[in-house]
């Protein structure tokens, strides 16, 4: 009994030891890692789905339709108007459609009121020198303001705008010579540039058929009423002023769809034309070669497809490659500008090779384009009609037939003799004279004074500058450019083709 009690109890004991012993680490073994704790789960009712990657396209993006300060409204005047007084209102067309982003938000046709707001008398220099020209009633500079945009629509809304100096002229649209080349593979590209020219040649008669233009009867009739000692003075219809917006105009906004995200800023078609706003007034009298020059495209640029290439606002940038001022002996100014760079609104500067292939410019300037889009002021022709007429009247005053009155012979000249000389040299008031003053040396001292203006002024004098004025409307051909082999780009290289900015061809 004593034996079997010993035994349980040392069983029991080495067991116990046995069970701790396989429930302790050694000493040499290391605890295992801790495992992570199981999240706690929601029922399925109240959990939320996981949004499964590309699920759903990003939201399309809005472009805002803003017209910003400083874009120019170019204004013509519709009807005629005989100036009276400051605060005198007029009113004109808009010729040339504004554009926000790819929108037309202005279109050609919408009316523009505005006043006079300023008459500016002329000093007594230049009065004293008209008065010597018979005219005691002599042109005087007229300022203008707009104010009020009236829409196709029927919307009227406020403006507030600034003039550009320049403005307050005749204005005609000049196209580019066409160049005189072999046929080649490139005779696709010239047509279309020819047809977009066409194209913009008809744009710019469709917008002057609006005004109210005069005539030849209309015009002769204010000719001969501009040669009286005094006469009343008219802003002829047809008048242009680049109207600069003080304050932007907000037209809504735009979505801009995947489509148009994908093409925006895409290659440039080759050859394509675009129209901008010239930035930087250009003059042939003061300007210097390597001058910089900038232009904004006044209008986007579509591919074939109506897809957006380049926006309104999209940046011109060149230099003024040839200048000569004007010169004694009827020397004519000429420029030549050349644009080498596009910078889209926040996008990549690219490389472009241009060509201006249509501008505006004063109808009196008389400017021509060249083939490469150099411009030059050319001379009117009728400058040897109108010296012949003065030296014919010169001549004529000069007339020695002796009137006899009363048997008693005079020399005093013949009195159409006096007259001739008298119109040659002061107009009407000249003939007047020629009338009441019966004086042979009177007659032919005003007829060779004429006959001597009117050479001095037709071949003698200074020649007429190229003038630009700051927003002038210009039709550039733009192209990649291209790069030789070695890196450079080829000398001359201009845009071959055209494409328009609706992307027609």
């Amino acid at each position: 009994m004593p034996f079997r009690l010993t035994y349980s109890a040392v069983l029991t004991v080495g067991l116990l030891a046995g069970a701790v012993a396989q429930q302790a680490p050694t000493p040499q073994e290391a605890p295992l890692p801790q495992e992570a704790p199981m999240p706690h789960l929601t029922p399925g009712t109240a959990r939320k789905p996981a949004a499964a990657e590309n699920s759903e396209p990003a939201p399309p993006q809005s472009v805002a339709l803003t017209v910003p300060k400083g874009t120019p409204l170019q204004v013509a005047l519709d009807s005629e108007v005989r100036v009276k007084k400051a605060g005198q209102a007029i009113h004109g067309r808009v010729v040339q459609p504004v554009y926000a982003f790819d929108h037309v938000v202005i279109p050609v046709g919408s009316v523009v009121n505005g006043e006079i707001t300023r008459i500016t008398p002329l000093s007594g220099g230049k009065r004293t020198m008209a008065a010597l020209d018979a005219d005691f009633t002599p042109a005087r500079r007229i300022d203008v303001e707009f104010r009020e945009l009236v829409l196709a629509d029927g919307r009227h809304l406020p403006v507030a705008t600034v003039v550009t100096p320049g403005s307050g002229q005749v204005i005609q649209f000049v196209s580019a010579a066409e160049a005189k080349e072999k046929k080649t593979v490139k005779d696709q590209a010239s047509e279309r540039t020819r047809q977009a020219k066409q194209q913009a040649r008809q744009q710019w008669d469709n917008a002057m058929k609006q005004l109210k233009t005069a005539g030849r009867v209309q015009r002769a009739k204010r000719y001969v009423e501009a040669q009286l000692p005094v006469h009343r003075q008219f802003i002829p219809a047809g008048t242009f002023y680049f109207a600069e917006l003080k304050e932007p105009l907000d037209f809504g906004t735009e979505v801009m769809t995947p489509v148009m995200a994908q093409a925006f800023g895409g290659s440039l078609p080759e050859g394509s034309m675009v129209h901008a706003w010239l930035s930087t007034p250009l003059t042939s009298a003061t300007a210097q070669k390597g001058d910089d020059v900038e232009a904004v495209l006044s209008q986007p640029l579509l591919d074939g497809e109506k897809h957006l290439i380049l926006p309104q606002g999209s940046l011109l940038k060149g230099t003024v490659r040839q200048v000569q001022p004007a010169r004694r002996m009827k020397k004519n100014g000429q420029l030549r500008v050349e644009f080498r760079e596009l910078v889209p609104p926040d996008g990549v500067e690219q490389k472009v090779e241009a060509t201006l292939e249509g501008v505006q410019a004063g109808k009196n300037a008389n400017v021509k384009l060249d083939s490469e889009g150099g411009a030059e002021a050319t001379t009117s022709k009728t400058r040897y009609l109108a010296t012949g007429l003065s030296l014919a009247l010169a001549a004529a005053s000069m007339h020695t037939d002796e009137d006899v009155d009363h048997g008693v012979a005079t020399n005093g000249g013949g009195t159409g003799a006096r007259v001739a000389g008298g119109a040659n040299g002061f107009k009407l008031v000249g003939m007047a004279l020629g009338l009441a003053v019966k004086s042979r040396a009177l007659g032919y001292t005003m007829g060779a004074y004429g006959a001597g203006m009117s050479v001095y002024s037709h071949f003698i004098a200074r020649g007429t500058e190229v003038v630009f004025p700051k927003n002038t409307a210009m039709e550039i051909g733009v192209g990649t450019r291209k790069e030789k082999a070695t890196g450079t780009s080829p000398a001359g290289a201009n845009a071959t083709s055209t494409l328009l900015p609706d992307g027609t061809n």
